[in-house]
């Protein structure tokens, strides 16, 4: 469009050059004129020669042509300068009806510029025939009508000019019609049905006729259209149905547009009088034009709205039939249009009553709530069952019609499932069925019946002894599944007495935390065991109670100071020892004796002269408290020696006590009388040995630990007990403390031969319970040894397997009860480069023995 419009300017703006160029030079005009419908190439004239242009020059001079605004219809041929027929020519689609139909052209030449003006007139020729407007009229003549009657006719058309488009017009022969041509003026003509005789429809009702239009040209052309004349009978009868009531049922679901009946009405009459149109009477329900339609012309009832069986189950209709005719007349039926139901309403639930919440000590067939049902359909699309979903303590009872009881089914208990989310679902029997459901829950409310329970069945409390009054030792805790005031416990401890004071005189336990607090400092040398009971009691009505066991150990504290016996000389006899002259190096000529009233390393004495320098040649043992020579005396050592002995023990801190030894120089060995038997009684000798040795039981881990106890055990004699202090003494190597303690309840001799009896010389001798049982395992990959773990040894390192032994050896000897590895299972590695054996890496881990609740 855009180059169109700048070629249009451009033409304008060269129109107007060359119009003023023409003015100064000249100008000139010619015309011509041409056939319609020429071919290509029709010779038009001589456009070179009568313009006076020399054919030869117009090459030279520029020679063009331009056509005002359409195609190119002509062309120049610029050899002979003929104007000639470039493409078809139709006058009617250049000119349509107009008389006058040219083509303008303008033909420019330069040097000098020139321009002549050509117009080539387009000659109509007879090439359109007459065209009517449709092929087949349909005309409908009253048989009422009377002769000279006229009925307009639409005439033809003829898209030529001139003679080419004057018609005439000629009907085919018959008695009863004939045409007429007439002139409303000048340039306007009407063409009329003339009616030449009267019609009987009875004896011919329809007349077949052949109108032809014939126009002016030559040779001429024509057109017809056939003319069907249809006589139409008086309306002397009215439309009739062929039933007088119409019964249809439908389904309340239908959808919209769907059809109820088509009514067909008859009318003996023709034409007019027997074309019947159809519509609801006056006396019609104005709302039930709304739910539907009838076609006027077929007669179709069809409903366009929503039908409702619940809420209008009939409806009656009133329909007429009209003919069309002037003067109509009118038949009368009757339509019953029946809706039949349709399961499109799902139940309704609704819960008249709760008995909320529900105990769960309630006795089954316990109501629970009141359910009712309804469905507003009929028949089997209204019957509703109910139902809830199984494997709950709890069943639908049907009570008398659309209502049911949810009931209980059996016992239930709040502690296991505290709240029941139960579905109701109603559902009819219609096909499809409709369902319908409702969510009750049922809360169960608490009773009290589950006692207070701790998790464990013994505690066991370890506390060193001198704490301080209201010291908190450890706290109990009892749970209670039930709710509020049912599992709210308070703590109490079973009085009963410890010697001859009440328990609580010793602890006690706050009521609602279950802490339990030291009343008064313990002294492990009064009491090592408190065992009692701690009671747990709910709040609940009746209220409920358990019990737990409470193991106290109180452990030792180093808050003895050694006590040192007065010392005696070698007869037994109040004075200072004597001491040969003769005494070699070594010889014994004095004890110190001690005890301890604490335990373990606490009670493991340590003797030493607390002045090195004024010791001369004598020396104490460092374990023993032996006094003896380092040397063989002289009468430069004097005639007495006075030493102060150092006696401490191995507590933290350290408490020492000091004796001092008095010693007098005899050349007379005979004043010095040595009594190889022990001052208790008489026994075979016992072989001396240091109690480095007890060291060496508990710190070296390896087999040469046993062998020694194993060889001692066999090697060792029954003897007397030996008492020192007040009570039987033993030394253990204690696994909670991890140091030796002393005990003054028990002491054994041990014995390597004949010899003196030490009697502070004592070593431990495990006491295995009769249920201890040990069992191990060494599978090449696995140490598995079954039982409860009581020794703790922790190893970031890679042990040798024989190490394990060791280990295992060792804390049997010791004493440790149930002894095993608690996880053992761990990848062996091979150390490649070193030894080529065997080592894993091992945790033995400590346990309480105590059971745990499942859930931990």
């Amino acid at each position: 469009i855009f180059t169109k419009l700048n070629s249009l300017v451009t033409r304008q703006l060269l129109r107007l050059l060359l119009l003023h160029t023409a003015w100064e030079v000249g100008s000139g005009q010619l015309r011509y004129s041409v056939p319609e419908e020429s071919k290509h190439g029709t010779f038009v004239g001589r456009l070179a020669q009568d313009l006076g242009l020399e054919v030869a020059e117009l090459v030279s001079r520029m020679f063009r042509m331009v056509s005002s605004g359409r195609r190119d219809y002509f062309e120049v041929n610029l050899q002979s300068g003929v104007l000639f027929v470039n493409s078809r020519l139709d006058r009617e689609e250049l000119c349509g009806q107009s008389p006058l139909c040219a083509i303008d052209l303008e033909v420019i030449v330069d040097k000098p510029l020139r321009i002549f003006h050509v117009e080539v007139e387009i000659q109509d020729i007879n090439d359109n025939a007459p065209v009517f407007p449709v092929n087949e009229k349909n005309l409908f003549i009253s048989e009422s009508r009377r002769p000279g009657s006229r009925f307009p006719l639409e005439g033809a058309s003829d898209a030529d000019i001139g003679t080419n488009s004057l018609l005439t017009y000629k009907l085919s022969l018959n008695d009863y019609f004939d045409v007429d041509l007439q002139k409303n003026n000048e340039q306007r003509k009407s063409l009329v049905l003339l009616l030449k005789e009267p019609l009987d429809r009875e004896e011919t009702s329809e007349h077949s006729l052949l109108l032809t239009a014939t126009d002016g040209g030559k040779p001429e052309l024509t057109g017809t259209v056939q003319l069907m004349i249809k006589v139409l009978d008086a309306n002397d009868n009215a439309p009739v149905f062929n039933q007088s009531v119409y019964e249809v049922r439908l389904l309340e679901n239908a959808t919209n547009g769907t059809l109820i009946i088509k009514l067909n009405a008859t009318d003996l009459d023709e034409g007019i009088n027997k074309d019947i149109s159809y519509s609801f009477s006056n006396s019609f329900n104005p709302n039930l034009r709304n739910m539907f339609s009838l076609d006027p012309n077929t007669g179709e009832v069809r409903f366009k709205g929503e039908l409702d069986f619940e809420n209008i189950s009939l409806y009656e209709l009133q329909i007429e039939a009209t003919d069309k005719s002037a003067f109509p007349l009118t038949g009368h039926c009757t339509l019953v249009v029946e809706v039949l139901d349709v399961n499109d309403n799902a139940p309704e639930l609704a819960v008249t009553s709760l008995s909320l919440p529900v105990p769960e000590d309630a006795p089954p067939g316990t109501v629970v709530a009141l359910i009712s049902v309804s469905d507003r359909d009929s028949g089997d699309n209204g019957k509703v069952t109910c139902s809830i979903p199984p494997n709950l303590p709890f069943r639908l009872v049907s009570t008398f019609k659309n209502y049911h009881s949810l009931v209980l089914a059996e016992a239930v208990d709040r502690e296991r499932v505290s709240e029941y989310k139960i579905v109701v679902t109603a559902r009819d029997q219609g096909a499809p069925s409709l369902s319908a459901s409702s969510s009750i829950l049922v809360a169960i409310s608490d009773v009290n019946d589950n006692a207070p329970a701790f998790p464990q069945p013994v505690y066991t409390v370890f506390v060193k002894e001198n704490n301080p009054p209201g010291a908190h030792l450890l706290t109990v805790s009892a749970w209670d599944p039930d709710l509020r005031e049912n599992a709210f416990v308070s703590y109490s401890v079973v009085e009963r007495s410890v010697g001859e004071q009440p328990l609580s005189s010793y602890i006690s336990v706050h009521s609602e935390s279950g802490q339990i607090y030291a009343l008064q400092p313990l002294d492990y040398e009064e009491l090592q065991v408190l065992q009692f009971q701690v009671n747990a009691r709910d709040a609940g009505l009746p209220s409920l109670c358990g019990n737990v066991s409470v193991q106290l150990f109180v452990l030792d504290a180093n808050d003895n100071a050694p006590a040192v016996s007065p010392a005696g000389s070698v007869g037994g006899s109040p004075g200072p020892e004597l001491v040969p002259l003769s005494a070699g190096a070594g010889h014994v000529v004095g004890k110190i004796r001690a005890v301890d009233a604490d335990s373990g390393y606490n009670a493991w004495l340590r003797y030493e002269v607390q002045d090195p320098g004024a010791a001369g040649p004598f020396r104490v043992g460092v374990y023993s408290g032996e006094i003896s020579t380092t040397r063989a005396l002289e009468e430069a050592d004097g005639p007495s020696q006075s030493l102060v002995i150092l006696v401490k023990d191995h507590g933290e801190p350290s408490l020492s006590a000091t004796a001092t030894v008095s010693l007098s120089l005899v050349e007379s060995a005979q004043a010095v009388r040595w009594d190889s038997r022990p001052r208790g009684g008489s026994e075979g000798p016992l072989v001396d040995m240091n109690v480095s040795l007890m060291i060496a039981i508990c710190s070296v881990s390896g087999l040469f630990v046993l062998v020694i106890v194993v060889y001692v055990g066999l090697r060792c004699r029954p003897g007397p007990e030996v008492m020192c202090g007040p009570g039987k003494a033993t030394v253990v190597c204690s696994s909670e403390v991890g140091s030796w303690s002393y005990s003054q309840r028990q002491s054994r001799n041990l014995c390597v031969g004949e010899g003196t009896a030490k009697n502070d010389l004592m070593v431990f001798s495990p006491n295995f319970p009769p249920s201890s049982k040990i069992e191990g395992n060494w599978t090449g990959e696995q140490l598995i040894c079954d039982g409860q773990v009581s020794l703790v040894v922790h190893s970031q390192k890679y042990m040798r397997y024989k190490s394990f032994y060791r280990i295992f050896i060792l804390a049997t000897v010791l004493g440790f009860h149930n002894v095993g590895i608690h996880s053992a299972s761990q990848m062996l590695k091979y150390d490649q480069k070193k030894t080529q054996k065997p080592k894993a890496k091992i945790i033995l881990k400590y346990t309480r023995s105590r059971k745990l609740p499942n859930n931990q």
